[in-house]
């Protein structure tokens, strides 16, 4: 399992643990699993997807993300929406 924290400028909007997380890198989308290769990317707009199936997702834009040794961190985003296991979205301001 990832250790995953979510970070927004002004609130942590996830920390805990998932299998899988799919972020939408300036230039296309990147997947982190438990043992990647470290790695840090720039954000770009779009769908932070953490777990597989019906796990989390955040429509984020911008911010960084890394990963290494069992832990990825995305950091500086600015959530358009997000759901949790719901179809209706939450607006954060």
């Amino acid at each position: 399992m990832l250790k995953v924290s979510v970070i927004s400028p002004e609130a942590v909007l996830f920390e805990g643990e998932t299998d899988s997380v799919v972020a939408p890198a300036y230039d296309g989308e990147i997947g982190i699993l438990t043992g990647h290769a470290p790695l840090m990317a720039l954000l770009g707009d779009g769908e932070l997807r953490l777990g597989t199936g019906s796990g989390r997702r955040f429509n984020v834009s911008g911010g960084f993300g890394k990963g290494e040794r069992g832990v990825a961190s995305m950091v500086g985003l600015r959530p358009k929406w997000c759901c949790w296991q719901t179809q209706h979205p939450m607006y954060i301001f």
